[in-house]
């Protein structure tokens, strides 16, 4: 399990946006869930993508959620049929929930999302049979361009959050860094060149205030019981969230059933607060572990 370093009993910060982030699901979504999200009502939630391996079921569930709500399919979410009918179903069930390549819908004005690439597997730029199928023959060119122009669509006047599955090429090649290989040997950046080329093109007319992902889990495969970092943020203001707890149900070392979500704030159009939490059921903060908390 991802616990992490870890602390406790925080005062919650006042502030004007609260999301909440469900990190790579792999199948770990129930009622419970919801009922959980349900009494912290966050401004919003957003679901990095692996949902699961093509469930319908979740999908369903997730388009239900009456919170404003943003998706992006992972690598595990395209169905691996060829024919791209299961990953076609998810979005058609997603709605306006998706983002893939465009700034959502949803119904929190006060922050823009713009969504990156659906079903990366990371690992520089790749597109799979089914994601093909679904979507075209789009060249990295074409990739760049789309989140690059749905970027240039949001509003000025709010902060613009990019949503993806993998993080971006350019936060460092160890196995522990946020996008490194961690499975094999050697550890090397595995971030997607195509959101890494897309940033850059963005910083141009304005700075993302925050870029959120999964894919690269917390727990690192090989090197013994470590984990990976999951935040940072560059010279020109960008932070960058890792959001991949997997599992993201399980039981501390008191006996408590705990659930994960990450959860960042927005204060004055500025990222003021990053951290992970574990939830108990009744929806009391078990642990945080805090990311980042400023008020300037």
């Amino acid at each position: 399990m991802c616990w992490g370093s870890i602390e406790g009993n925080f005062q919650k910060n006042l502030t004007d946006i609260r999301i909440a982030i469900a990190g790579d699901l792999h199948g770990s979504w129930s009622q419970d869930d919801l009922d959980l999200l349900l009494e912290l009502n966050p401004d919003g939630v957003l679901f990095v993508g692996d949902l699961s391996d093509g469930d319908l079921r979740i999908v369903r569930a997730i388009n239900k959620i009456s919170i404003p709500t943003a998706v992006i399919l992972g690598n595990h979410d395209r169905g691996r049929d060829g024919s791209g009918d299961v990953l076609k179903a998810q979005l058609d069930l997603l709605g306006e929930k998706n983002c893939s390549w465009n700034l959502s819908k949803w119904a929190l004005n006060e922050l823009s999302v713009v969504g990156a690439r659906p079903c990366s597997g990371g690992g520089g730029f790749f597109l799979t049979t089914e994601v093909k199928s679904v979507f075209g023959e789009v060249s990295l060119d074409e990739s760049v361009f789309r989140i690059v122009s749905a970027a240039k669509s949001a509003p000025l006047d709010f902060p613009l959050l990019i949503l993806a599955h993998s993080g971006p090429v350019g936060l460092g090649s160890e196995s522990s860094s946020l996008c490194g290989r961690d499975w094999k040997l050697p550890s090397m950046d595995w971030g997607d060149k195509d959101l890494g080329i897309a940033i850059d093109q963005i910083r141009k007319f304005r700075v993302p205030e925050l870029v959120v992902f999964g894919h690269t889990h917390h727990q690192l495969r090989i090197g013994g019981n470590r984990t990976r970092k999951t935040f940072a943020k560059d010279l020109w203001g960008t932070s960058y969230l890792n959001a991949a707890c997997v599992p993201r149900r399980g039981i501390d070392s008191a006996g408590e059933n705990l659930c994960h979500f990450s959860w960042v704030e927005f204060s004055n159009n500025k990222l003021v607060h990053a951290s992970h939490r574990w939830y108990r059921n009744d929806a009391s903060i078990a642990y945080k572990e805090i990311l980042l908390n400023s008020n300037n």
